[in-house]
């Protein structure tokens, strides 16, 4: 969070990614499933990279057979936020209920305080979701997490927002009302809460269709510059 530098007006600066890892042999699929996903709104930004063999980001090189995709990560957000003055929590990774195409509660939680490794990570890995489902349906369990910020800061924090979504940085589910429980998660007195929906949804959705994937949260830093939107790839 502290290290993000991208500025949504400017549309400049370092993005927080996610690095996910699949055989070459599967690109073409994946590459539909994260189009899919990402096209629906289930991720935090349209803009990837795509990595092939020999590649490096940060200290990990691409294997051979392997293809690698750096995926913005929701914590960009808090990130971005933390720049603007607002000093958010970030509370746990979770899993939403959708129903009818509406987020309802969260059900299975993790908090960051309880695990070293990202939750999402954890939830994804225990095969708990059912995106794809959600995506046919409108109903189903999808990746997303919890933060907590002084309600003093909500006109910084819609404002803020506001410009990443211009930016297409449009992972935000649901902001909660001061001192009102949010998505069923009671927050912390003279705060609100902002649901962020996980980074690692369309990595959920590759797992549903049995494609071995292998994903990395919050594994490097990139500049914006370096990412392409999905439909330009």
């Amino acid at each position: 969070m502290f290290r993000t530098t991208f500025n949504p007006k400017t549309m400049e600066g370092d993005v927080i990614v996610n690095l996910s890892l699949i055989n070459k042999q599967d690109f073409e699929d994946v590459l539909k499933i994260f189009s899919l996903a990402i096209n629906s709104g289930l991720a935090v930004s349209p803009m990837l990279k795509v990595l092939h063999e020999g590649d490096s980001i940060g200290d990990k090189v691409i294997g051979k057979d392997e293809v690698g995709f750096a995926t913005v990560c929701s914590i960009t957000i808090d990130g971005i936020l933390l720049k603007a003055g607002v000093m958010v929590k970030p509370r746990f990774g979770g899993l939403v209920e959708i129903r009818d195409g509406v987020p309802i509660r969260f059900t299975n939680v993790l908090t960051y305080q309880s695990t070293t490794i990202d939750p999402l990570e954890v939830l994804m890995s225990q095969e708990l979701t059912s995106v794809m489902e959600m995506l046919r349906t409108g109903t189903g369990k999808i990746l997303a997490n919890l933060r907590e910020a002084p309600m003093v800061a909500r006109d910084i924090i819609d404002s803020t927002l506001s410009d990443m979504v211009d930016a297409g940085i449009t992972g935000i589910l649901e902001v909660g009302e001061p001192n009102t429980r949010i998505l069923d998660v009671p927050v912390e007195r003279d705060h609100l809460g902002i649901v962020v929906i996980g980074g690692t949804n369309p990595m959920a959705i590759v797992q549903e269709h049995g494609i071995p994937i292998r994903t990395n949260a919050m594994s490097t830093l990139m500049n914006i510059n370096e990412l392409k939107h999905i439909n330009e790839i």
